[in-house]
């Protein structure tokens, strides 16, 4: 049983890892500054990052170890996210590639700054 979860687990993190270079893709094409990093030729890792606007940066990290979504603004860290919900806030990301919004036109939400 735990080396069919560790098998699908590997699959999952490459699944996960090809969709954000498709992902980096499409960004750059449509204006915005995208990159994603795998290390090795196995897929087991990747640091995806984008710049949506003006000092407004997201990272996500994904290896074996774990799954995290960093937002920052003007050099500071607003948000953390890991696992399922890091996972879920690239559905906001493809929001952007699906409606066809270019980096001129996005409107980050406003985060509060209780946030520390």
């Amino acid at each position: 049983m735990f080396l069919r979860l560790a098998e699908q687990h590997r699959q999952f993190v490459q699944d996960l890892v090809m969709n954000l270079q498709a992902l980096a893709i499409v960004l750059e094409r449509q204006g915005y500054l995208a990159s994603c990093y795998t290390c090795g030729g196995q897929m087991n890792s990747a640091s995806f990052m984008v710049s949506l606007a003006d000092n407004h940066l997201i990272r996500f990290l994904v290896s074996d170890y774990g799954i995290t979504w960093t937002e920052m603004r003007d050099d500071r860290e607003l948000m953390k996210l890991e696992g399922a919900e890091a996972i879920s806030q690239l559905q906001e990301l493809a929001n952007l590639v699906k409606h066809k919004i270019k980096p001129s036109e996005y409107r980050p939400a406003v985060v509060s700054e209780s946030f520390h």
